[in-house]
C-alpha cells in the first residue's frame, strides 16, 4: 500500500500527491453465536446491573493455577429467574451459590447461565458466589494476544501479570463480561508464594502471613471500573512512593512497583510522571481516581492501561523525542478510557484516539507546536484506511489493525485545525472528559458534546473518518491569473456534506482558509510574495493534483 506522499509547492503544479488507496478486506466478516453471547446484550444481561465485585484468588505459579471465587453482588433492573456470567469454558466451576444455597447452572461455550431457587425482584441488591478453579489462558504475544504471562525475572523469581483486553476479564475471573456494566467498588484478595509480592488495582488495604507458606494481599478500588482493567501482577517488587502536587493544592500519591534490582533507574526514569500528570490536569482536569492514588507497575509484557495499576514493561527506554511513549499513553488512559469507558468494542476508537492524541499533547506541552507537528508525522505513515474506526455492534469486535489509534488521533487533530481556535477546541476536549468523567460514554456522545462546545458541526468529518476506510481526497488545479491565482477545487468523500475547510498561504506568510465542499468551487486568491502553498501537514486526507484541464462534473 501507498502512503500519500506530500509536497507543499503548488503554483507551477510541480508537485506529486498521491492519494493512498484503502485495500479492502477480501472476506466479509463473519461471527459465531459465542460472539453474540458475549457481545449482545440479551434479557439474561439486562436483568441486572452489577454493584460490587471480591474477587478471591490463590495464585500458582509453579502449576500456572489459579483457585478461589468472585462473589458478585447486584441490584435488579427487572424480575429474573435466570442470569448470565461469563467465564472461558477451560477453567471449572466447582460451584454456583446464593446465601449458601447451591444454583443450578448451564455452560454454553463461555456464557454460563445461572438459574435462581427464587424470582429476583426488581431493585432488590442480591449476591451469587462463584467458586472455580484451573489453568487460565497463557497469553502469546501480550498484550495484543492476551491472558497470563507466567514468567521468571532475571534473578529466577516468578514474576507474573495478566492482560486481557479484547481477550476479556472472563478469560480469569467470573463476571458480567460486557463494557456496559462496572461495578461501583471491587476488592480483590490474592494469596501467593512467600516473599513476592501481588500487586492490584487501587490501594492496598491489607498483608499478612497466611498458611501453605502463603501471603495474602487485599487491595481495593473504591470507584467503578471497567472489568478488562482489573489486574494482577506478582514479583519481587519494591515500591516507590512519591507524591504529586495539583495546581489546586492538593497531593495524590503516586506508587511504582518495581522489580527490586530496577529501583534505581526507575526512580530516575518515572520523574517525567510529575510533568505529565501537570499537562494531563491542565488540560483535562485532575487526575480522576485521585482516592486510589495513581501507580505504575513493572511487568513483563509492555503495558496497559489497566486503573490505578498501569502496567510497565517498556524497560525504561525513551523515544527520540525524549519520552516514554508507553507511561504517557498508558496514563492518559486513566482519563479516556478508564474514567469515560465506550459500552461497546466496535466504539474503542474513543479510548485509544483519545489517548494516543493525548501524546502530542504532552509533546507540544513539552516542546511547542512544531514539534507535535514532526511527532504526528512519525505516526501518518502507519494508517493504513482499510477499515472504518467504528467496527460492528454486539458482536465483542476486535479491531484488525491499528488505524483506531494512528488516524483516530490524526482525525482530532484535523478537527483542532477545523475549529482553527485553540481555545475553544481545548476547553472542548476538557468539557468531554469533565462531563462524561466515571461515566459511560458514546460516539454519537463525544460528537455532540464537541459541536455544541465549538459551536461548529463537526458530524460530516466524524461521519467520514468514523464509518468509511477511505480518507478524503482534495481534488484541485491552480491557474494562473496576473495578479491572482484562481484554484479549483472539491473534496472527493463518502460522508454526505463533507466540508472539511483547507489551509493555504503564501510561502511563510499567515495561513488561510479555504472552504471546501463535495461540489466543484472557484476561488480567486489575490497572489502574495512566495509560492501558493497548502497545509497538508495540519491535517489528514490525501490530494490529487489536476493539471490538465478537464470539464468540471460533480
Amino acid at each position: 500500500m501507498k502512503q500519500w506522499l506530500v509536497a507543499v509547492s503548488a503554483f507551477f503544479l510541480s508537485l506529486s500527491v498521491f492519494a493512498q488507496q484503502p485495500q479492502q478486506p477480501s472476506q466479509p466478516e463473519r461471527y459465531t453465536r459465542q460472539d453474540s453471547l458475549r457481545g449482545s446484550l440479551r434479557p439474561e444481561r439486562t436483568c441486572y446491573n452489577v454493584g460490587f465485585y471480591h474477587l478471591d484468588l490463590t495464585v500458582d505459579p509453579a502449576t500456572k493455577s489459579i483457585a478461589g471465587s468472585n462473589t458478585i453482588r447486584y441490584r435488579v433492573r427487572t424480575p429474573f429467574k435466570r442470569m448470565q456470567i461469563d467465564l472461558f469454558d477451560n477453567l471449572t466451576i466447582q460451584s454456583i451459590t446464593q446465601g449458601g444455597e447451591p444454583l443450578a447452572y448451564t455452560r454454553e461455550g463461555h456464557a454460563v447461565f445461572v438459574t435462581m431457587k427464587e424470582a429476583q425482584e426488581t431493585g432488590e441488591v442480591r449476591s451469587i458466589k462463584v467458586t472455580y478453579q484451573g489453568q487460565p489462558r497463557e497469553a502469546v504475544n501480550p498484550p495484543w494476544e492476551g491472558g497470563f504471562s507466567w514468567s521468571k525475572d532475571s534473578t529466577g523469581k516468578d514474576w507474573v501479570g495478566v492482560s486481557c483486553q479484547g481477550l476479556g476479564a472472563s478469560s480469569w475471573w467470573p463476571c458480567k463480561d460486557h463494557l456496559s456494566d462496572e461495578p461501583d467498588s471491587m476488592r480483590m484478595t490474592f494469596r501467593v508464594p512467600r516473599g513476592l509480592k501481588a500487586v492490584s488495582n487501587g490501594r492496598l488495604l491489607q498483608q499478612q502471613d497466611v498458611g501453605n507458606n502463603q501471603t495474602e494481599f487485599v487491595w481495593a478500588v473504591s470507584y467503578s471500573i471497567n472489568t478488562y482493567n482489573v489486574t494482577f501482577n506478582l514479583g519481587d517488587y519494591v515500591t516507590i512512593k512519591d507524591q504529586y502536587r495539583s495546581r489546586d493544592y492538593e497531593y495524590l500519591d503516586l506508587n511504582y512497583h518495581v522489580l527490586r534490582y530496577n529501583e534505581e533507574k526507575a526512580r530516575k526514569h518515572f520523574e517525567q510522571v510529575i510533568g505529565m500528570l501537570d499537562c494531563y490536569e491542565w488540560y483535562f482536569g485532575h487526575f480522576p481516581f485521585w482516592r486510589d492514588g495513581y501507580s505504575v507497575v513493572e511487568t513483563p509484557y509492555l503495558g496497559m492501561e489497566h486503573q490505578s495499576a498501569i502496567a510497565y514493561g517498556n524497560k525504561y527506554q525513551n523515544n527520540a523525542f525524549g519520552f516514554d511513549p508507553i507511561l504517557i499513553h498508558e496514563s492518559a488512559h486513566e482519563y479516556f478510557g478508564n474514567s469515560m469507558t465506550c459500552t461497546d468494542p466496535a466504539e474503542m476508537w474513543i479510548h485509544e484516539a483519545f489517548a494516543t492524541y493525548m501524546e502530542s499533547i504532552y509533546v507540544e506541552n513539552t516542546d511547542g507546536y512544531p514539534k507535535m507537528i514532526k511527532y504526528l508525522m512519525t505516526q501518518k505513515p502507519l494508517i493504513k484506511n482499510q477499515y472504518p474506526l467504528i467496527g460492528p455492534r454486539g458482536v465483542n469486535y476486535e479491531h484488525k489493525d491499528t488505524d483506531i489509534y494512528y488516524k483516530g488521533a490524526w482525525l482530532l487533530h484535523s478537527l483542532r485545525c477545523v475549529v482553527d481556535d485553540d481555545n475553544i477546541w481545548f476547553m472542548a476536549l476538557r468539557k468531554v472528559a469533565k462531563e462524561r468523567k466515571h461515566k459511560f460514554i458514546t460516539t454519537k456522545q463525544v460528537i455532540d458534546i464537541l459541536c455544541r462546545e465549538t459551536d461548529k458541526d463537526l458530524r460530516p468529518v466524524f461521519n467520514q473518518f468514523l464509518n468509511y476506510a477511505a480518507p478524503p481526497v482534495v481534488e484541485y488545479r491552480v491557474v494562473e491569473k496576473g495578479d491572482y491565482v484562481e484554484v479549483q477545487h472539491r473534496w472527493i468523500a463518502d460522508a454526505y456534506g463533507f466540508n472539511m475547510p483547507l489551509k493555504y498561504r503564501f510561502g511563510f506568510g499567515p495561513w488561510h482558509t479555504l472552504y471546501t465542499t463535495r461540489e466543484w468551487q472557484t476561488t480567486l486568491i489575490r497572489r502574495s510574495n512566495g509560492w501558493l502553498n497548502f497545509g497538508y501537514e495540519l491535517q489528514y486526507f490525501g490530494a490529487r493534483v489536476l493539471p490538465e484541464p478537464e470539464k468540471m462534473d460533480n
